[in-house]
């Protein structure tokens, strides 16, 4: 195959257009753990609902709610983690791994409980990470 013909071979490639996706429409640059703290708030305050309630279908509708919520934790946590913080960010705190680690773990475990103290430690995780966050942007 002559260059020519390899050089239009990868251009065509760039024919179609092609879906990218992003936590919005245009990578804005606007990023905070308030997102991931108030989606874990409502978490907590669904578990607590459900807790409180003897209606079965209320709970059904906490518990679905609570779900939705704790994948969005997930979701703003992920943004953070994989579009925010960089390598310096790492260099100077090593523990960001483990806790955004951990964060996630507790977001998918408050899917599975209605025990509001797996719900605190999501808040405190997020905590956290928000105190790591605020240091980043002051440097």
């Amino acid at each position: 195959m002559s260059f020519t013909s390899r050089l239009l071979s990868s251009l065509d490639r760039f024919s179609e257009p092609r879906i990218a996706h992003a936590h919005c429409d245009l990578p804005c640059g606007v990023y905070d753990p308030a997102q991931a703290r108030i989606e874990a708030e409502s978490v907590k305050a669904c578990i607590e609902k459900f807790n409180a309630s003897d209606d079965p279908v209320f709970r059904e509708r906490a518990t679905f709610i609570k779900e939705e919520r704790a994948d969005l934790v997930k979701h703003h946590l992920w943004v953070l983690w994989t579009d925010y913080f960089k390598p310096e960010h790492l260099e100077k705190h090593p523990e960001l791994h483990d806790i955004f680690w951990k964060a996630t773990k507790a977001a998918g475990a408050a899917k599975k409980t209605n025990d509001v103290s797996v719900a605190d430690g999501l808040l405190a995780d997020i905590g956290e990470i928000d105190r790591i966050f605020s240091e980043t942007k002051k440097a």
